[in-house]
């Protein structure tokens, strides 16, 4: 008797008398991909593996259970585990990096870039638009993907810091710069942009809730 998950998942689809066009249709997927799955052609995902195991009444346990031939699946099951936290921390990377690309050039854009008369316009347009959408973008992101899953709170505060640093380092830089005498930060800013990322955040933990239920 075969104990590979093709011949599991196509034994629990006939005792069920589903079609493979019709688990096709509930598992969002072609029903030449069904066929291959259980032919051993290739493997399901583990997400297909659950659904299956929901809509036939049957047991991961049973779909999943040790044998000889299911270690092929195991290794596909590790292969692709690693690749989606390859993919996973990939994306944590650009995310951190498109951010600080985005406030290293404002940080260029002011001191190369712009006279006295530039100002409000770089205010009105980085502190008070670009900056914060950003910050808002991005933390929604983080939310949507569980970026760092109960660390991710933790980006609120780094998002706050640097959109006080961003102030810091160029309206209260230049005048310092200016009066030749050092002046706080404005504290307050770093709960500004934790407050836009918490927002961030929170919007997209609820998408990413929503989806999965």
């Amino acid at each position: 008797m075969e104990h590979d998950i093709g011949s599991k998942i196509k034994a629990a689809r006939m005792e069920k008398k589903f079609t493979q066009e019709q688990v096709a249709e509930v598992l969002g997927v072609s029903r030449q991909t069904i066929s291959n799955w259980e032919n051993g052609k290739s493997y399901p995902d583990i997400i297909s593996v659950i659904k299956m195991s929901e809509c036939y009444g049957v047991s991961l346990d049973y779909l999943l259970k040790g044998e000889e031939k299911m270690s092929g699946y195991y290794d596909f099951l590790e292969e692709s585990t690693n690749v989606v936290k390859s993919t996973g921390n990939r994306n944590k990377i650009i995310i951190i990096l498109s951010y600080m690309l985005i406030w290293s050039l404002a940080m260029i854009a002011f001191w190369f870039f712009t006279s006295g008369s530039d100002a409000m316009g770089y205010s009105l347009m980085y502190l008070w638009i670009i900056l914060p959408v950003t910050t808002f973008v991005e933390s929604m992101l983080i939310g949507k993907n569980d970026f760092w899953e109960k660390g991710k709170w933790g980006s609120t505060l780094f998002f706050g810091l640097m959109y006080m640093l961003a102030e810091y380092g160029t309206f209260k830089m230049a005048n310092n710069i200016a009066t030749n005498k050092i002046n706080a930060p404005d504290w307050g800013l770093i709960v500004i942009g934790a407050i836009i990322s918490t927002i961030g955040i929170l919007l997209g933990s609820l998408w990413r809730k929503k989806h999965y239920n």
